[in-house]
């Protein structure tokens, strides 16, 4: 847990509560986590997600793994110690996202089991959505999109998930996606009806 530095500080409640702002959203709130190995397709899937919600009039936003690294989070690398503060951080942010009543989904490969719990710990119950996107390691290396899977094996990268850094499979998600069998339109599908079907697409 990080160190709160900053004293005199105080926390201040907004006027317009959650269900307010779900009222005028016309929908509920969430932060729907996707998690896997890289190449598994969590970025792939949560965007056509993203898009099939968007085209049903829903309020979304992907907070996509390399993009936060390359503003937010990009004074971090891939210790495990900067893998814990980068997940910290994007926790904070998708909070503040669904406190703004938005259907937020993140594509983070988020390997530790205890951070992605640290970050479930911030929500209200049915606030967190852990989505699995689950690939074999040969599916992943197979598919390879950035090269990385090779450049791992050929000692480029060092620390590389699923190579000499370890993937912890969650134990409890929401949702498990087969990445290894289905096409990537079936397994966004798979997410919509599941918000659908737990009532995240409407006020009451």
């Amino acid at each position: 847990m990080a160190e709160q530095k900053a004293t005199n500080v105080t926390w201040h409640e907004s006027r317009v509560s959650a269900d307010d702002r779900a009222e005028l959203m016309g929908h509920k709130s969430a932060l729907l986590w996707f998690t896997g190995l890289s190449g598994a397709g969590k970025s792939t899937v949560a965007n056509v997600v993203d898009h099939l919600l968007h085209q049903k009039g829903f309020h979304t936003y992907v907070l996509d793994g390399d993009n936060i690294r390359m503003g937010l989070n990009k004074n971090l690398g891939f210790s495990p110690e900067d893998r814990t503060e980068n997940i910290r951080r994007i926790g904070e942010v998708g909070k503040l996202f669904t406190d703004a009543g938005l259907l937020t989904m993140t594509a983070f490969i988020s390997p530790y089991r205890e951070d992605r719990d640290q970050v479930r710990a911030l929500f209200g119950e049915g606030k967190f959505v852990e989505v699995y996107v689950k690939a074999s390691l040969e599916t992943c290396e197979q598919r390879d999109p950035k090269g990385l899977y090779k450049k791992a094996r050929a000692g480029e990268i060092k620390g590389f998930t699923g190579i000499d850094a370890p993937y912890e499979e969650p134990e409890n998600a929401e949702l498990t996606l087969d990445s290894d069998g289905k096409d990537v339109d079936t397994l966004a599908n798979e997410v919509v009806d599941y918000l659908e079907q737990n009532g995240y697409l409407k006020t009451a």
